[in-house]
C-alpha cells in the first residue's frame, strides 16, 4: 500500500479576501496584484518549487461596496489557470464555477479544454453559489433556493461527466497511411435528458492524461455534504479545532462510504492561515498585528451582511441585542454560516457590536508558533485524521515565505510531504484513481505510473 502523505495548496487572493481588507496597504502586494497575472504566476511558481499540490481560484459573480478588495477586481478563473497552466509544470490547478449560473456543455468544455492544456492538471471547484444578487447578473428576479441548487448540481455533474466521456480511448487514430483520423464507433453522444438539463452531446474533446478534471465541493450544508460525499472527489472546508476537523473528516467520509465509495479516495483539505515567527510567542504577535492591522470594524460589519444576503446590518443599533430576524433573508444565500451566526448570537445573548468584534478577531489560527510548533501541529491534525492536508491562504508574502522556507523543510524531513512530484497529473499527485469511461468499463483503468512513463 502507498504511504498516506500531506498534501497542500496555494489560495492566493490578491489584494485581500474576507477579513482582510487593508491587506494591500502591505507594500510587498501589488496594488493590482488580484489582476495581475505576474503575480499569480510568481506566486504559483513559489508554490510550485515548494512542491504543493495544487492552487485554488475562489471566485464569485456579485458583488456590493462592502465586498473584500480581491473581490471587487479579479480574474475570472478559467481564463486565468490557462496562463498559469502554460507557466507551470506540475501543480494542480483548481477553477471555482457555477452549476447555478453556466449551462453545462459549455462549462465541461472550458475545463476539459485546461485539462488538455494543462496535461492533466485540472480541477472544478463545483459551487451553487450563495450570494443571491448573482441572479440579478443573469436575467433572474431570484436566486434559486437550496433544494433547487443542489438538485441541479447533481444532475449538472452527472451531464459533465457524460460528455468527458464522449470519446473512448483509441478513438482518434490519426493514420496518414490510411487516412484515417477518427474511429466513429468510439465516439458516443450523450442524448440527457433530466429534470433540469436536456444535452446532447457529445463534446467535442478528448480526454486528457487524468481522465477527466478532479472534482472539489465546499458546501457544509447537509445537501452541501451530500453532494460532496457523492461527487467529489476533494473537500474544500474549514475546522476551528481539531475536533471539529475530525469530526467533519469522519461524517463526510463516512457519507461517501454508504453511498459505495471508497472514502481514502476523497482528499479532506479546510483551509487556514499559517503563521510562523521566530519562535511560539513571535509568532503570536504577528498573528495580532496582522488580525487589527488587515481589517477594521466598519469593514466588518459590511461583511458581515455576505452570509444574509448582503442585509446592510448598519441600520441596526450596535449595542442592541443581535437582530436574529436577520436569518429569514438567508435561505438562498449562505444559509448554513448565517444560521451559525445567529444561533451563537442568541444563545450567548449577543449585541451586534459583539458579534462583529467576534467576526472581526476571529479564531485563533492554530498552526501560529516557530516553525517547528506549525510543523508539529499540522502532523498532529493529519495523523489524528482531522484533514488530509491544507489549503494555505497565502495572505502576506513574508509569511507564505516562511512557511515554504521553514515548514514545509520539516514536513519534508518527516516524511510527511513530498520532496518531489510523483506524477506528472493531478490526481496521480493526490492519489486519485483515473476515473474509467463508463462505455469501456470492462476495460481495466490505466495505471496512472504507466501514463507518467509513456509521456516522459
Amino acid at each position: 500500500m502507498t504511504k498516506r502523505q500531506l498534501k497542500l495548496g496555494l489560495v492566493p487572493t490578491g489584494v485581500g479576501g474576507p477579513g482582510e481588507h487593508h491587506r494591500w496597504l502591505d507594500p510587498e502586494i501589488p496594488l493590482d496584484a488580484s489582476v495581475n497575472i505576474d503575480w499569480y504566476i510568481d506566486v504559483t511558481q513559489a508554490a510550485e518549487r515548494a512542491k504543493f499540490d495544487l492552487v485554488f481560484i475562489v471566485d464569485s459573480q456579485f458583488i456590493t461596496p462592502h465586498s473584500p478588495p480581491h473581490y471587487l477586481n479579479r480574474l475570472e478563473p478559467l481564463t486565468l489557470l490557462s496562463a498559469l497552466a502554460v507557466t507551470t509544470k506540475h501543480i494542480g490547478l483548481i477553477a471555482t464555477a457555477t452549476t447555478s449560473y453556466n449551462d453545462p456543455y459549455n462549462l465541461a468544455r472550458r475545463l476539459a479544454s485546461l485539462d488538455l492544456i494543462s496535461r492533466g492538471r485540472a480541477g472544478w471547484n463545483v459551487v451553487t453559489s450563495g450570494d443571491a444578487g448573482t441572479a440579478g447578473n443573469y436575467g433572474k428576479d431570484e436566486h434559486y433556493d437550496y433544494d433547487t441548487r443542489y438538485g441541479r448540481a447533481h444532475e449538472y455533474l452527472d451531464v459533465a461527466r457524460g460528455l468527458w466521456r464522449s470519446y473512448e480511448d483509441g478513438a482518434f487514430v490519426r493514420d496518414r497511411e490510411t487516412g484515417v483520423f477518427l474511429d466513429p464507433t468510439k465516439l458516443h453522444a450523450l442524448n440527457h435528458k433530466g429534470r433540469f438539463f436536456s444535452v446532447t452531446g457529445p463534446l467535442n474533446i478528448e480526454r486528457s492524461p487524468q481522465g477527466e478534471p478532479v472534482i472539489f465541493q465546499a458546501g457544509d450544508s447537509e445537501q452541501g455534504r451530500d453532494l460532496g460525499a457523492a461527487i467529489a472527489d476533494g473537500i474544500f472546508t474549514h475546522a476551528r479545532s481539531i475536533e471539529q476537523g475530525q469530526a467533519f473528516y469522519a461524517d463526510l467520509k463516512g457519507r461517501a462510504a454508504k453511498l459505495g465509495r471508497n472514502p481514502d479516495e476523497i482528499v479532506i483539505l479546510p483551509g487556514f492561515t499559517v503563521t510562523v515567527g521566530d519562535n511560539d510567542d513571535d509568532a503570536r504577535a504577528i498573528e495580532r498585528h496582522y488580525r487589527e492591522q488587515d481589517h477594521s470594524f466598519e469593514r466588518a460589519l459590511g461583511e458581515l451582511g455576505r452570509s444574509f444576503g448582503w442585509h446592510d446590518f448598519r441600520q441596526y443599533d450596535l449595542d442592541a441585542p443581535f437582530p436574529a430576524q436577520a436569518l429569514e433573508l438567508a435561505h438562498n444565500s449562505f444559509f448554513t454560516q448565517a444560521k451559525k451566526i445567529t444561533d451563537t448570537a442568541v444563545a450567548n445573548g449577543l449585541t451586534l457590536r459583539q458579534v462583529v468584534e467576534g467576526s472581526r478577531a476571529q479564531v485563533r489560527s492554530p498552526f501560529v508558533g516557530s516553525a517547528e510548533t506549525v510543523a508539529n501541529e499540522i502532523q498532529r491534525w493529519f495523523e489524528g485524521r482531522a484533514l488530509d492536508g491544507l489549503n494555505i491562504h497565502a495572505g502576506h508574502p513574508s509569511q507564505f515565505r516562511r512557511f515554504t522556507a521553514e515548514v514545509v523543510p520539516i514536513l519534508q524531513e518527516r516524511g510527511l510531504f513530498r520532496t518531489e512530484y510523483e506524477h506528472s497529473t493531478l490526481r496521480g499527485n493526490l492519489g486519485l484513481p483515473i476515473p474509467t469511461n463508463k462505455r469501456t468499463a470492462a476495460e481495466p483503468v490505466t495505471p496512472i505510473r504507466a501514463l507518467d512513463t509513456a509521456a516522459a
